[in-house]
């Protein structure tokens, strides 16, 4: 029990600081708070500055699988703070419960909307705005709300859906049960506890720290974080340059986020009514060519005389997961967007993220482009570390910006790192670092289901 307490704890922090569960200041002195309850439970707050501008942005928080749901209506107190000085509403819900709960998160948004608008008036304009899953949720209220919404800025979000997402996430434990505790049986799904999944991430844990003493060991370290997509920069870290420093940096990010990803698959397992995800059919060596590090895995297992092929060839052989049906289609019915957008929207997403790498913005604006709304699109880059490592300049941008092409009707490169860098830089805020980027192909998505 000590583990999973351990394991848990290390979850409300990583989950407080994603929402940004710190209370906020009041949301600025002139601003009027305003809460409910909606009828499935889920409550709402809402701040309307005393100089309110006529926009409301409706917030959607990022992943919460603590038992304490509260409702969240901004990024972090001084993006609330920034937004409210110039004029902008603010709302957001708790949602009806704490963890995956993509089935009700969009829907209690909306409620959310209708019910502050009843109190506070229509919005000239309405923005969504997520985080992480909230970024996920915002997305689809791009699809949903078009009638009612105006625009949305979606922010590190899991745009490439919770079944991709556990898909590339299951290649990577595949690969980590595989490589560094072979023999063993490792249960990688379908936990029926929470006690479980802390017993396999600390198996996993622990043959990390024991595989990254060897040149062998380091080598296939490299491979595993290759298929979970784990980026190299660290934060509070100086950018790797050589091929040493940056596969340090992904088996420290990896190890960082494991417990929080092993426990989050128990808790999506446990909404979904089962195991959403497969990896029966998939060839890793195609995987881990599609990934971009190849060369890198490759120099690695050279250096250490081991053969890169027999690994690949051993994970393809042995991948035997399969999907439970009901709850693939839980999940596809809940937790995965169409691309098929309704309004503008911006997703920003920054350049080294270990939660939810950056490679899921390649996905939907693949889903985007094939649904032919690519014209409503636009993604925006940061230089930083870290999971929603964004400053309050870069969150105040990305809403003006997309407001500025509502207002407009086009995009006019209101999107290009060099414009939004430079609007970030005029408002006084604080460091901005928009960058151009490309996120390597996204690994998660694969079909039909096994």
């Amino acid at each position: 029990m000590k583990t999973v307490r351990r394991l848990l704890i290390a979850t409300v922090i990583t989950s407080m600081a994603v929402l940004g569960l710190v209370p906020t200041t009041a949301q600025a002195a002139a601003a009027t708070r305003y809460d409910g309850v909606l009828p499935n439970g889920a409550t709402w707050i809402a701040d309307v500055p005393a100089n309110w501008n006529g926009t409301l942005l409706l917030y959607s928080h990022g992943y919460n699988p603590t038992p304490v749901n509260p409702p969240v209506n901004s990024p972090d107190p001084a993006t609330a703070e920034a937004l409210l000085a110039r004029g902008y509403a603010l709302a957001g819900s708790s949602y009806s419960r704490p963890g995956w709960v993509a089935d009700t998160a969009a829907q209690d948004g909306l409620d959310t909307l209708q019910a502050v608008s009843g109190i506070i008036g229509k919005p000239r304009r309405a923005i969504a705005l997520g985080t992480s899953f909230g970024g996920m949720v915002t997305g689809q209220l791009a699809e949903r709300g078009g009638r009612r919404l105006d625009g949305a800025v979606a922010t590190c979000g899991l745009m490439g859906g919770g079944i991709d997402l556990h898909n590339y996430q299951l290649d990577g434990s595949h690969a980590l049960a595989q490589l560094l505790l072979p023999g063993e049986q490792v249960k990688l799904v379908r936990f029926t506890s929470p006690a479980e999944a802390a017993a396999t991430s600390d198996r996993m844990i622990a043959a990390l720290d024991q595989a990254w003493t060897t040149p062998a060991g380091r080598a296939r370290i490299a491979l595993i974080t290759a298929l979970y997509q784990e980026p190299s920069w660290v934060a509070g870290q100086p950018k790797p340059v050589d091929v040493d420093a940056q596969v340090t940096g992904q088996y420290q990010n990896l190890r960082a986020i494991l417990p929080f990803i092993v426990l989050g698959r128990a808790d999506v397992e446990r909404s979904a009514g089962g195991n959403p995800a497969w990896n029966k059919g998939v060839n890793y060596g195609r995987q881990l060519a599609e990934s971009g590090r190849l060369a890198q895995v490759a120099q690695l297992y050279g250096r250490a005389g081991v053969d890169l092929h027999a690994d690949l060839n051993l994970l393809t052989r042995t991948a035997n997961v399969t999907a439970d049906p009901a709850a693939y289609d839980w999940m596809l019915r809940t937790s995965t967007l169409t691309g098929r957008l309704a309004m503008p929207v911006l997703t920003m997403h920054t350049t080294d993220d270990g939660l939810v790498p950056a490679q899921h913005q390649e996905e939907y604006a693949e889903d985007v482009r094939h649904s032919g709304a690519s014209g409503l699109l636009r993604q925006a880059y940061t230089d930083h570390a870290g999971h929603c490592a964004f400053t309050p300049a870069e969150l105040v941008t990305a809403v003006l910006t997309v407001e500025q092409r509502i207002e407009t009707g086009r995009w006019d490169g209101l999107a290009d790192p060099r414009r939004l860098q430079a609007r970030a830089s005029s408002l006084g805020l604080g460091p901005a670092a928009f960058v151009s980027f490309r996120p390597a192909e996204f690994l998660g998505d694969r079909s039909p289901r096994h």
